[in-house]
């Protein structure tokens, strides 16, 4: 017992010394297992990475391939396309080249053939100018001279040609004349004329004038029979002879057929001075009316409203004053021929 709690109690012995040299061999071999190691891990996840990259570029390269098949597909689609499309242009650009050889020959014709605006202007407005002279030397209407010869220069204001303003200066020169001419109203005198006319066969003739019977005085209220029956007596030979003072010769008696004669004739004058207003002829017309005034005043009743009314309205219309010569357009008419022979004229 005692031997072993000696044995107990004794130190241990000292531990033997370390090697420096292992203790780095040993750390060293731990080091490169340890690099080892990591080249391993390393060298599997770019292994891994690689294989992935792989499978993505197969994947990609397929998706490509399949795009490109249908590219190429669309571009076949398209260039067929495109050639029909080029066909199809060569095809309208030669019927354009057509077309444009056809509007240029049509154009070459047409102004071969028809006139242009301005010689067509020319040709209506001489048209108009020649229907104005009509009128003013036919039937002597200003209104509608004057008409015309006011659209041939609106006209003319429109195309603004400053080779057009001799023709717009002989066109003002002629409408001023027009308007100086005074103004007749020939419709209106016409109707009235026909009137007139019309009611000579119911005016009455001098020779068929009557005087109003002289009123009977009113018999006394106590008058006696026998003295009524003188009153009445005294009265009818009274009727039988009357005494006037007349202020005009007696009228001429007229057989019935100089009667019929009479009015036809004196229409006749009526008539000749209608004709002489349609023609602005004033002289005649004035000595038409008067002779018609001379005969109603000498043959028919003169006291009758009908007769006054008739005089009456042959003085009126013998105060109608006419143009002793009308104008013309002349003037306007040679302008625009001169102007036609210029433009016909070929340039030297």
């Amino acid at each position: 017992m005692a031997d072993t709690e000696h044995e107990v109690a004794s130190p241990a012995p000292p531990a033997a010394p370390r090697d420096p040299a292992r203790a780095r061999r040993w750390l060293l071999a731990l080091v490169l297992a340890l690099l080892a190691a990591a080249l391993v891990a390393v060298w599997l996840d770019g292994r891994n990475a690689r294989r992935t990259l792989r499978t993505e570029v197969a994947k990609r390269l397929g998706d490509i391939e399949a795009t490109d098949q249908t590219t190429r597909a669309t571009l076949k689609d398209a260039q067929e396309g495109l050639r029909e499309a080029q066909a199809k242009v060569a095809l309208l650009e030669s019927r354009l080249a057509e077309s444009q050889s056809q509007q240029a020959a049509l154009e070459a014709l047409y102004r071969e053939l028809a006139p242009s605006r301005d010689e067509w202007a020319l040709t209506e407005i001489e048209q108009v100018l020649q229907l104005a002279s009509q009128q003013l030397q036919l039937a002597h209407n200003v209104p509608s001279a004057l008409a015309a010869l006011q659209l041939a220069d609106s006209k003319l204001q429109r195309l603004d040609r400053p080779q057009f303003v001799p023709l717009r200066r002989a066109l003002a020169r002629d409408m001023d004349q027009l308007k100086a001419v005074p103004y007749v109203d020939v419709p209106g005198l016409s109707l009235r004329l026909d009137q007139a006319i019309a009611a000579v066969d119911t005016l009455p003739l001098a020779l068929e004038q009557r005087l109003p019977p002289q009123a009977a005085p009113a018999p006394p209220a106590d008058e006696a029979g026998w003295r009524g029956f003188l009153r009445t007596v005294w009265q009818d030979v009274r009727q039988l002879v009357r005494v006037e003072n007349l202020d005009r010769p007696e009228a001429p008696l007229l057989a019935p057929q100089q009667q019929f004669f009479l009015r036809e004739n004196l229409k006749l004058r009526l008539l000749s001075a209608r004709f002489s207003l349609l023609f602005h002829d004033q002289q005649n017309f004035r000595a038409d009316l008067s002779a018609a005034d001379s005969w109603l005043r000498k043959y028919f009743d003169t006291h009758s409203a009908a007769v006054l009314t008739m005089q009456m309205l042959l003085k009126q219309m013998q105060t109608t004053d006419m143009a002793s010569e009308m104008p013309d357009v002349v003037r306007s008419l040679e302008a625009v021929r001169l102007l036609k022979q210029a433009r016909e004229r070929p340039p030297r």
